[in-house]
């Protein structure tokens, strides 16, 4: 999948879901690795770049784009 022209590609072409990938979870678009995988990898303490080197089909951007949108914002008031 070659990276969007956009300075900052937008999660909806990053990532995507069908019922027929998957069990219809989340996945890295033009992959069958669910994004819950990275967030695994994330919380036990792995690097992106192990990440990245375990799914080579999964491309940085893709990862970049999945975390700028959920990572959490600072200076938010609740």
């Amino acid at each position: 999948m070659a990276k969007p022209t956009s300075k900052v590609p937008d999660l909806a072409v990053g990532v995507s879901r069908h019922p027929e990938v998957h069990g219809s979870d989340l996945v890295f678009a033009s992959t069958r690795v669910p994004v819950d995988t990275l967030i695994d990898y994330l919380e036990g303490g792995d690097s992106v770049e192990q990440f990245l080197e375990d799914f080579p089909t999964v491309e940085r951007w893709q990862v970049e784009a999945f975390l700028r949108t959920t990572a959490p914002r600072s200076g938010s008031s609740d």
